[in-house]
């Protein structure tokens, strides 16, 4: 039976489709008994969660996840990046309501762009896990954060409206509005903005040798928008059609690298995106299901340096794709599943360089995949092929990569009547250099090869549930990645990446993470989280080279993150911090190029009040609370304390 759950993380659960239709339920704890239960490992935060941990953007809350390294270029306008174990930002794909996001031109999803107050929730799935019918595009990843947004349709057709105002430090202010409504039990529309400006003008302190000063940084205004509308149709009782529509603008400053001596800067980036995207999803009695999927997406940026005279510096950058997907999903008994997709795709890019050659690639992926569950045992394999056809029409193109590669994960459940899972997960991944390591002037190769990554994980997760609405669940995860023909990216500046083929890394680490929600009465409840984890990724090339066995380039080897949130009648309190060690600014770690660890701490308030037929939040956040100077990319200080009120009204 097919259940359409109100739950967002419900409702993206597309591997059990069979034939009969029932009427909606809730369940509040699906997400839990997801991270629980999986073959590989997943971690997922809805809205409600982000709340009670004080999250204020989706950078924030990929800080609370085990595994995750975040670059942040520092401030609100800041390009925030996710990379997972150590294998590259290229590796981890990121979807919007299950269709991936993408940047031909970097490989790099931009977190900061998406609004946290227009999320459902979020999960991080590392490997594959048991949910098979997906794109054959979302299998092609080391790790994929899918970020959904809007919930099917229900019997409730009365209009609501989420408008919010958020102020801080820094000259930051963003108004949000968020108007949603069903127009039948079978037709739910939703449309949404917002809006940030800020100065970015934070003070830091500049050490020169015996000389320290206090500075601010300059050149670093953020003026951004963006604006969705999104709808969920289901055309009958066996069919449903989502799409929805994209765009944003950001027009800012770079405030480049800090130097001594001078702070003058004067790059410029006005970063665009549309997308528009549509998904067809079918299933009958014969246990059939069909899901179809097209998007086009269309990107661009303009650089300019005012240092440079003549604008020989400057560059513009137009990127577009066109993509359709075909999922073919059949469910024989209960306990078997076999899926079929294939994806094509394909992109091209333009610049204003004289050197330009006009790259463009064909990408066809196919991906088959079987999942047998009975009882207390889970597993599932599949195998994907990955075929990429480059060209250029004013030059020489880089190389076709093809590749076959399998994956396979199982869960066992220990004990029968006990939440206690075991899970094993192996997966091969394929990953073709992007159009800027292949092409980029002074930067690219033609000849980069691309990379090859063996994903090997053993994990232990267990949840006991106590008391009235009381729990703890602990998980603890060990890995080992291999990878071949690693292609590392240095950031040169927020703009200019050096990319390299370091050969052979070897990664290894381990993850623990552990959640305690205690309710006291109906008015007290306590939830404690923490999570750590302990990574390697070591350059293992040529044993007789000095920089053997050497950590790579922005890859910490400790890190981990703490929450406590008490909720009260009076004002629900949070306080929270993430630790990180040192890190180094390449891969050679040359003197003088180590980035020290850092651990920040912040404090978040709020109180919900009734007030007319909706709903008044009042949140105060303080970050950086013990006002710490640090670095997560070199040269690039993050801010120190700050603050952020925000005000939200909706019903």
């Amino acid at each position: 039976m097919l259940a359409i759950c109100s739950t967002a993380d419900a409702q993206h659960t597309d591997s059990i489709a069979h034939s009969e239709v029932l009427d909606d339920i809730t369940v509040t704890d699906a997400a839990r008994r997801k991270q629980l239960a999986t073959t590989a490992p997943v971690r997922t935060l809805d809205s409600e969660a982000m709340l009670r941990l004080g999250v204020t953007d989706i950078a924030d809350a990929l800080h609370r996840l085990p595994g995750i390294t975040l670059r942040d270029y520092g401030g609100a306008g800041g390009m925030k990046t996710v990379a997972v174990r150590g294998l590259g930002t290229q590796h981890t794909g990121v979807s919007y309501d299950g269709i991936a996001l993408s940047d031909c031109q970097t490989g790099e999803i931009d977190v900061s762009r998406y609004s946290l107050e227009n999320v459902a929730d979020i999960s991080l799935t590392v490997g594959d896990n048991e949910d098979i019918f997906i794109p054959a595009r979302n299998a092609a990843y080391a790790a994929m954060l899918s970020i959904n947004t809007i919930a099917p349709p229900t019997a409730d057709t009365r209009p609501h409206l989420s408008a919010q105002v958020k102020v801080g430090s820094f000259g930051y202010v963003s108004p949000f509005i968020r108007y949603s409504q069903n127009f039948s039990d079978r037709f739910a529309f939703t449309v949404s903005g917002e809006y940030v400006y800020a100065e970015n003008d934070y003070p830091f302190t500049l050490y020169n040798g015996n000389v320290v000063t206090r500075e601010r940084r300059t050149n670093s205004m953020m003026n951004s928008a963006y604006g969705e509308a999104a709808f969920i149709w289901d055309a009958g009782r066996n069919s449903r059609i989502d799409g929805k529509i994209y765009y944003y603008d950001n027009n800012r400053e770079l405030p480049g690298q800090v130097r001594y001596y001078t702070n003058v800067s004067l790059e410029h980036l006005h970063d665009r995106n549309f997308f528009a995207q549509m998904q067809y999803r079918t299933w009958n009695s014969r246990n059939l299901s069909l899901k179809l999927n097209a998007k086009f997406n269309w990107a661009s940026s303009e650089y300019t340096n005012g240092l440079y005279q003549g604008g020989i510096n400057d560059a513009s950058y137009w990127q577009r794709e066109a993509y359709a997907s075909a999922c073919l999903l059949y469910t024989p008994s209960k306990a078997w599943a076999i899926d079929y997709s294939a994806d094509y795709i394909f992109n091209n890019l333009n610049s204003s360089l004289e050197t330009d050659t006009r790259p463009y690639r064909h990408t066809v992926l196919q991906s088959a995949t079987a999942r047998y569950a009975n009882g207390r045992f889970t597993i599932m394999a599949r195998l994907l092929c990955s075929l990429y056809f480059n060209a250029a029409k004013d030059g020489e193109s880089a190389r076709d990569a093809r590749k076959l590669s399998p994956s396979a994960s199982l869960s066992y459940r220990l004990l029968k009547d006990e939440g206690l899972y075991v899970r094993l997960s192996y997966k091969n991944i394929f990953r073709a250099p992007t159009f800027n390591e292949s092409y980029f002037f002074h930067y690219g190769s033609t000849d980069l090869r691309p990379e090859s990554t063996d994903q090997l994980n053993l994990g232990l997760t267990w949840e006991h549930a106590y008391g009235k609405a009381s729990y703890f669940r602990l998980s603890a995860d060990g890995y080992i990645n291999k990878v071949k023909d690693k292609i590392v990216a240095v950031p040169y500046n927020m703009f200019v990446w050096t990319n390299i083929n370091v050969g052979k890394v070897k990664g290894h680490g381990i993850e623990l993470t552990g959640t305690l929600s205690h309710r006291f009465n109906q008015r007290f409840t306590l939830l404690t989280t923490a999570n750590y984890g302990w990574q390697k990724a070591e350059n293992r090339t040529n044993e007789e080279s000095p920089y053997y066995g050497y950590q790579l380039a922005y890859t910490p080897e400790h890190q981990g993150s703490a929450t406590v949130s008490l909720e009260n009648p009076w004002a629900n309190v949070s306080i929270h911090g993430y630790a990180v060690s040192k890190r180094h600014a390449n891969n050679n770690h040359y003197e003088g190029t180590d980035i020290s660890g850092y651990a920040d701490f912040g404090l978040t308030v709020y109180r919900d009040i009734r007030l007319w037929t909706g709903t008044l939040q009042v949140r105060g956040d303080i970050k950086n609370i013990l006002d710490k100077q640090y670095e997560i990319v070199a040269r690039y200080p993050m801010p120190g304390r700050n603050y952020q009120i925000s005000i939200n009204y909706k019903f």
